[in-house]
């Protein structure tokens, strides 16, 4: 069931269409906020525009492409994400970067909300998957690692803002050792630890946006969806 925002509420919509929607829906109800929030599931035009912001769950980026063209939320979503503050985690990040690779055959609708470029399944298939400690900037007991869940995760490969856009923020980055040896991001003579390789980048963001490559969804951690609420969401209601 819906919940119905009242005056003064703080409402969180997520994009429900495929993918890990409840799971993100169970860890905002976890949060302890001095305002009122409220959840709405968004499957309409509807749905979306009593929403303060949104969060794009993991799932199959060309499958929630699909039923949001079906829906008619493309053009309302592309509008909202130069608006409002949006979230996109995994499938979701890929829905939010400016340009990908490794779109399947007949192309990939994006909403261009961040300025990265970005491959699909960067780091191999389902039976690849991994979990790896990451240090992050920015989150409550930031001294304390958050366990990064990657799922047929993609990877940045460049940062492309232009004059205008606002700043990228890169708030976590994993080291290549971290990862199962079966994947490697940079050939053995290139240095892993080098911060100006994008491909290194699991967590940014950018203006009013947070982009993660991860599922911070699927762990019992609700320090990023606190980030979101707090950092990204809401200072743009005071």
């Amino acid at each position: 069931m819906q919940q119905t925002p009242a005056r003064g509420d703080v409402t969180i919509g997520i994009l429900a269409l495929q993918g890990a929607f409840a799971e993100h829906q169970v860890m905002l109800q976890k949060l302890s906020l001095r305002k009122r929030m409220a959840i709405v599931l968004v499957r309409t035009q509807e749905d979306l525009a009593r929403c303060d912001a949104l969060i794009i769950p993991g799932g199959e980026s060309t499958t929630i492409a699909l039923l949001a063209r079906l829906a008619g939320l493309l053009g309302p979503l592309r509008d909202f994400v130069k608006a409002k503050p949006v979230w996109g985690t995994c499938a979701g990040a890929i829905l939010l970067a400016q340009t990908i690779e490794g779109a399947k055959k007949g192309g990939q609708e994006l909403l261009s909300g961040v300025s990265v470029n970005i491959t699909r399944n960067g780091w191999g298939s389902q039976v690849e998957s991994f979990e790896a400690p990451l240090e992050v900037e920015g989150l409550r007991d930031s001294n304390r690692p958050f366990q990064g869940v990657f799922i047929r995760a993609p990877v940045v490969l460049s940062l492309c803002p232009s004059p205008d856009d606002p700043p990228i923020q890169i708030i976590s980055r994993i080291s290549t050792g971290l990862l199962p040896s079966s994947q490697t991001l940079v050939s053995p003579d290139e240095d892993d630890t080098d911060p100006r390789d994008p491909r290194t980048i699991v967590a940014l963001r950018q203006g009013l946006h947070l982009l993660t490559t991860f599922h911070p969804e699927l762990t019992k951690d609700d320090r990023f969806h606190e980030f979101f609420v707090k950092e990204c969401v809401l200072p743009t209601l005071a």
